[in-house]
């Protein structure tokens, strides 16, 4: 029986356009998509950053001196609040998942920066009982101790959980816990998955 469902917020809770926005639209000298992918995804700077390993400050510098960005931090961040939208149809099934009883979560990959900005935004986390933040547990997504970490915060059995995830590698790592977890395609698709699950909704 389900008792805990878990979302991701990049490409899920947040739409899959918010950060693709952000990062082509940012005022920056570099433009090579390739380049700025490195920076914002690949590079050993943003795991750190994931991972709580690295400040806000050092973090932001070194985007600014890579993609030769002259905005302040605080004109990023509001930049990247501009550009972000949530998904309607997500925000009102996390509502009503929580009001059913079942514990909201969230386990992402994700640095202070953005959650931050974001709340203040759209005060979302207020949403989620419970949060498994990258930077906090000390890991990032496909590792196997941040779903560790959502299920010891859970409370429950890894069957009792359900996560979906629009990574098919995070997807495959929470599985082998035991989690009951699948691939993020679409709205109705994961509606259909939590029914077959037993989610009364």
């Amino acid at each position: 029986m389900i008792k805990a469902i878990t979302f991701d917020l990049d490409g899920v809770y947040f739409t899959s356009e918010s950060f693709k926005s952000f990062k082509s639209k940012l005022p920056k000298k570099v433009t090579d998509p390739i380049a700025i992918d490195q920076v914002f995804h690949h590079s050993l700077e943003n795991k750190q950053f994931r991972r709580g390993e690295c400040s806000e400050d050092d973090f932001w510098a070194y985007v600014k001196l890579e993609l030769g960005i002259t905005l302040t931090n605080e004109e990023i961040f509001q930049f990247l609040a501009d550009c972000y939208q949530v998904d309607p149809q997500v925000v009102e099934i996390v509502k009503k998942i929580r009001s059913l009883g079942y514990k909201t979560c969230i386990c992402t990959n994700n640095y202070p920066t953005r959650i931050r900005v974001l709340n203040q935004k759209f005060n979302f986390l207020k949403n989620f009982d419970i949060h498994i933040f990258s930077y906090q547990v000390g890991v990032i997504k496909p590792d196997p101790k941040i779903f560790q970490a959502l299920i010891t915060a859970t409370g429950y059995h890894p069957s009792e959980i359900a996560y979906s995830d629009d990574r098919v590698d995070n997807v495959t790592a929470a599985q082998k816990l035991g989690i009951n977890s699948f691939t993020y395609q679409d709205f109705a698709g994961f509606i259909n998955r939590l029914k077959t699950l037993g989610v009364a909704i």
